[in-house]
């Protein structure tokens, strides 16, 4: 064994510094000489698993990998099998197939220079690729979410006017997943048959878990109950011993009593505790200063709560509410006898909680109410289902020319006999008119009452009961019944007079066709209703139903004439068939005086 072959035992899987001991290599034959096809990249590579100086250089600075042993077969020959470490120095050289190279030995710090120049050359070159291609591809998947939302909306008939507004939710458990809901909620939901939210429901309930104000506008029978309930239950999580947090104003007691039920159908199992102004006497005893504060949501009528307020001291405290929600807002802004608005001012007033959020729902848009709402409501969104002011297409609508006054009882008593399937609800303008609609209707062999501001809460309350048990198939009712309530299956709706408005039209035809069932109204109209006609008609032409022609280019009326007719309905005869001679009052007649014979 030679000095040679004894330096190679020794030095195996020794790390030489080839660039320092440049001449040594070549002397004891480590690496070729500078004469020998320095042109070939790959003649240039060591017996110790190493390219020439220079790619040795890039990789120990690279990856730090140790020479490997050859066998003194291959170290004769010159050649050997690529080792692993070879791979990505092939793969590179590929790389830079065409280009110049230099071997180490001749100009080591060139070929240094050369290899970090190419390594960061790589970088300089792929970094703004990447970027360039990551950016759009930002952008893309933005817009691809907003063309999402957007056909949601427009699918739907979503509109939504306002800034930072979340995107719509299309089930109740993305509504679960994205604001974690409680689960005994959800369940609640589907045990009262609600499978997937409704328009308003997908765009008005993330509003509210925002926290955000709102003023929401949707047809009627469309959910908004709902709509304002859920939201409320997620915000309050569990009952605190704090008073009341939860404010909900209706414009009717049956309304409110209907509000309240669906409360404690949707707060089933989670503990809230869900009261109801019933008896103002009861309640100044109940909700008082001295009391314990065990309540959680309240639901009540304006006058009811008026009169807890106006109390020496008041027997209500408001000051820890944090959602107030007026439901059918436009009926509650009202002006004058049949309005709420200095009520609905006074109950503002009384809620001075800083967290406190104001929401507004109506089945109808009132401009006023909008900007009311703009001025005083933060940040505000708008959010209506459809175009404004608009009956549910669900319903089949249809006008009905009666003549006169005597040819409504003619008609009423025609549909009768034709045959009709129950329940129905019949509107007149009075509480006088719907006493005399009764006692015409109680003879005809139908299950007959009514229902109006005059009978006692108590008497009202049976009504209601039995006429959603099916126990009373026709119910004649005065625009008490023309908010908001619900009664589930009502076939047919016949406005026995003539509404004075559209707003009032679209309320009293919306307790049919509701929760996408179909129904039917049928509005008897005379030559006295003239004047109303056209508003109605363009109302019934948007919903998609037939009207002739004549009826939508009838003159406008003018703006004094509707307030006045708004504020005093026009006059009508008495609804009556019986001979009047039989109601009046006979002249006593005179006893004549026949002496007795005897006289």
């Amino acid at each position: 064994m030679d000095a040679f072959d004894l330096f190679r035992k020794l030095g195996s899987g020794a790390k030489f510094d080839l660039k320092r001991f440049a001449k040594d290599a070549e002397r004891f034959k480590v690496v070729k000489s500078q004469s020998k096809d320095s042109s070939n990249q790959l003649a240039g590579v060591s017996f110790f698993g190493k390219e020439n100086t220079s790619l040795e250089s890039r990789l120990s600075e690279d990856d730090g990998e140790e020479e490997k042993e050859v066998s003194d077969e291959e170290q004769a020959s010159g050649k050997r099998k690529l080792t692993k470490v070879d791979e990505p120095v092939k793969t590179a050289l590929k790389k830079k197939k065409g280009a110049k190279t230099k071997s180490e030995d001749a100009e080591p710090e060139k070929s240094e220079g050369e290899g970090i120049q190419w390594m960061s050359s790589q970088d300089k070159v792929k970094d703004p690729k990447k970027e360039s291609k990551d950016t759009p591809s930002l952008k893309r998947l933005k817009q691809l979410h907003q063309e999402k939302v957007n056909r949601i909306r427009h699918q739907n008939r979503i509109n939504v006017h306002g800034t930072d507004i979340p995107d719509p939710v299309s089930t109740f458990e993305e509504l679960q997943k994205e604001y974690d809901l409680d689960p005994r909620i959800i369940q609640n939901i589907k045990e009262a048959g609600f499978q997937t939210p409704t328009p308003i429901q997908m765009q008005a309930v993330p509003l509210m878990m925002h926290k955000r104000e709102i003023l929401a506008s949707a047809p009627t029978g469309s959910g908004k109950t709902m709509a304002f309930c859920l939201p409320l239950l997620a915000h309050l999580r569990q009952p605190l011993n704090k008073g009341f947090r939860a404010l909900i104003i209706s414009p009717t007691r049956e309304l409110a009593t209907q509000t309240h039920r669906e409360f404690l159908k949707l707060s089933e199992g989670v503990g809230f505790r869900v009261h109801m102004i019933n008896k103002g006497v009861e309640a100044v005893k109940k909700y008082g200063p001295k009391t314990a504060k065990k309540f959680d949501i309240l639901v009540t009528t304006p006058n009811r709560l008026i009169y807890l307020l106006n109390q020496d001291p008041p027997a209500i405290n408001l000051s820890s509410v944090e959602w107030l929600v007026v439901d059918e807002s436009d009926k509650l802004f009202e002006e004058g006898k049949t309005g709420f608005r200095e009520q609905l001012a006074t109950i503002f007033l009384a809620c001075t909680s800083p967290k406190i959020r104001r929401v507004l729902f109506s089945a109808t848009f009132a401009t006023d109410v909008e900007q009311w709402c703009k001025l005083n409501l933060d940040n505000l969104v708008c959010v209506n289902i459809g175009p404004r002011n608009s009956a549910a297409e669900t319903v089949e609508q249809q006008l009905l020319f009666v003549g006169s006054e005597n040819g409504k009882l003619l008609a009423m008593r025609n549909l009768i006999k034709q045959g009709f399937l129950p329940p129905v609800l019949v509107f007149v303008q009075s509480i006088d008119r719907a006493r005399e609609l009764f006692h015409e209707l109680v003879y005809e062999g139908i299950n007959v009452d009514v229902i109006h501001a005059d009978r006692t809460q108590q008497q009202r309350d049976n009504v209601v009961s039995s006429f959603r048990s099916g126990k009373i198939w026709v119910l004649i009712c005065t625009a008490l019944l023309a908010r908001g309530i619900d009664f589930k299956g009502i076939n047919l709706v016949i406005n026995y007079d003539f509404p004075t408005t559209a707003v009032e039209y679209i309320h009293r035809i919306g307790r049919t066709g509701r929760a996408g069932h179909k129904g039917k109204a049928i509005t008897f109209f005379t030559e006295d209703d003239k004047p109303l006609l056209r508003s109605i008609a363009t109302v019934i032409k948007k919903a998609g139903c037939p009207v002739p022609d004549y009826m939508i280019g009838l003159k406008k009326i003018k703006s004094k004439l509707k307030r006045q007719l708004v504020a005093k309905p026009p006059r009508r005869s008495t609804i009556r068939t019986t001979p009047r001679i039989l109601f009046e009052k006979k002249p006593g007649k005179r006893i004549r005086f026949v002496p007795h014979p005897s006289v």
